[in-house]
């Protein structure tokens, strides 16, 4: 599986930096930035070799576009999440853990890492599949952002050597359809909308540690669309019998 490191509004040209160099140390070389400050002298003198790194990047406007062409989406936080009810952060995967995970797959790992100051705001971590978080101490889990990349992509370092797996995954792009095409679903069966937002998020996450396939994605979807078929003709039957009356 090859690794795209998706930098969301860094703050300090120190850091990115410091982040480029650390890519190159462990042999990746994607890198995606969203909104960040202007590249200059700082950056380049800290990514030392790793200009050409840096020079290269791509930079965006939304995370939206970063993790466009991928297959898997992996938000980093220093918080766990420990109430089973709350599903943004629940189930948070170590690094090593994300490593078995995504090892031997084909397709492209997107790994978001926040600001500096807040990290990734609540609905950026809505939209990933998975969270990772590395566990430091809970007295002072917030660790510097260049140093955080730094653990995360030592872990991953050999699994763009290593893709045996012909399973193609679903997309980002076919899954948004999919979570779309359920949350349009959720409004046709009247579903509480107090615990719709909830919900899409508890099957996110679902579906993210299940690794779809594109093909089971189009299943899903047809099921949906089947479902849609028979309410509608349950409308029309009733409005029929409703008419005689």
């Amino acid at each position: 599986m090859e690794v795209r490191t998706v930098l969301v509004e860094p703050k300090t040209e120190e850091n990115i930096g410091a982040v480029a160099r650390v890519l190159k140390n462990f042999g990746f070389h994607e890198l995606y930035m969203v909104k960040p400050p202007c590249i200059g002298t700082k950056a380049m003198a800290v990514a030392s070799h790793a200009r050409d790194l840096l020079k290269s990047a791509r930079i965006v406007d939304t995370v939206e576009e970063a993790v466009e062409k991928t297959t898997i989406v992996a938000g980093t936080t220093a918080r766990r999440g420990i109430s089973g009810r709350k599903h943004l952060r629940l189930h948070a995967l170590t690094p090593y853990e994300l490593k078995t995970k995504v090892k031997d797959r084909n397709g492209v790992l997107a790994l978001l890492f926040g600001r500096e100051d807040t990290g990734l705001q609540n609905e950026e971590l809505k939209r990933c599949d998975l969270v990772v978080t590395i566990p430091a101490v809970e007295e002072y889990p917030v660790m510097n952002l260049s140093h955080a990349v730094a653990i995360i992509i030592y872990e991953l370092r050999d699994v763009e050597s290593s893709r045996r797996d012909t399973v193609k995954l679903a997309s980002v792009e076919d899954k948004e359809r999919l979570f779309t095409h359920i949350q349009a679903f959720l409004d046709e069966i009247g579903y509480k909308p107090h615990k719709k937002e909830e919900t899409m998020l508890m099957l996110r996450r679902v579906f993210g540690r299940a690794e779809l396939t594109a093909g089971e994605v189009r299943t899903m979807r047809g099921i949906l669309r089947k479902a849609e078929w028979k309410l509608s003709d349950l409308k029309t039957i009733l409005l029929q019998k409703s008419a005689k009356v």
